[in-house]
């Protein structure tokens, strides 16, 4: 009779224990070490990183929509204040795809320039690997014929890698706050298009974390699209009220097309860094 195997299975090979509440210390310096492996195996010293909404779409994909929902409204024998807002809301999609497209071009741009340096693998274009601009970043950089880096997030709507991703430079975090600290980790320079919450929430951290100098690399800052943004924020009166200093709207600077943001980025980063 065949001796029975009465070894019990080593804890890393444990995957419910990885998956309890006990490992989330293991699963938190996993998406530290993982990335840090990829990244050096794969060469990558820096990144241009690409912050925007998931849900600015090509300029095809916005007339499509927008003339599918002229259509329902138009064909409706009652217009429902949902049909009129959502044709609304295609209206605005149509505006914002532009958007999209400038992504896409000042991504190709910002690669095609980063594979002419001499040093390999620098200023990768990096984006948060889902749809809408950050789509368009690394749609961009394959355009180019250059690598691009995405790093996702796991929720459970809106947000699956957008198929311009090489494989090995493509990551799939959990934790918001491991995903931001690869964003800023390796960027030499961030661009900020428009977006919701979650393009706020990165672009006050990034600004931050320069203000409070716990990131003290010099970042160059595009917030691209002051129509938009002068809608939706008012930094000058935080700074007319104290909130912040004078100063500290100096650590940015706005961009409204392609050409204006790569003439900027490349001259600082040639400045700062070659």
């Amino acid at each position: 009779m065949p001796k029975r195997d009465t070894r019990a299975p080593k804890a890393y090979k444990n995957l419910e224990f990885l998956n309890s509440l006990d490992a989330r210390t293991l699963r938190i310096l996993s998406e530290y070490l993982e990335p840090l492996q990829r990244f050096q195996n794969e060469g990558v010293q820096d990144t241009v990183v690409f912050f925007g909404s998931a849900r600015i779409h090509s300029a095809s994909q916005a007339k499509r929509r927008l003339r599918d929902a002229g259509k329902q409204l138009n064909q409706a024998k009652r217009k429902t204040a949902k049909l009129k807002r959502e044709y609304a809301l295609a209206q605005s999609g149509a505006t914002l795809a532009r958007y999209y497209e400038d992504a896409v071009e000042l991504s190709r741009l910002m690669t095609k320039w980063s594979l002419g340096l001499s040093d390999d693998r620098r200023f990768l274009v990096c984006s948060g690997g889902g749809p809408g601009i950050m789509e368009a970043a690394n749609r961009g950089a394959k355009k180019a014929g250059g690598p691009s880096v995405g790093l996702n997030i796991s929720l459970p709507f809106e947000q699956s890698s957008n198929p311009y991703i090489p494989d090995e430079l493509n990551f799939e975090f959990h934790y918001f706050f491991m995903r931001k600290l690869w964003f800023v980790y390796l960027a030499k320079a961030v661009v900020v298009f428009p977006g919701g919450f979650g393009t706020l929430d990165e672009m006050m951290e990034v600004l931050t974390l320069i203000q409070t100098l716990k990131v003290e690399k010099t970042m160059p800052i595009v917030v691209y699209g002051t129509e938009f943004w002068n809608d939706i924020l008012n930094l000058d009166a935080m700074a007319r009220w104290g909130v912040i200093s004078h100063s500290d709207l100096d650590l940015f600077t706005f961009a409204d097309s392609p050409k204006e943001a790569f003439t900027y980025l490349t001259t600082e980063l040639e400045r700062i860094y070659l």
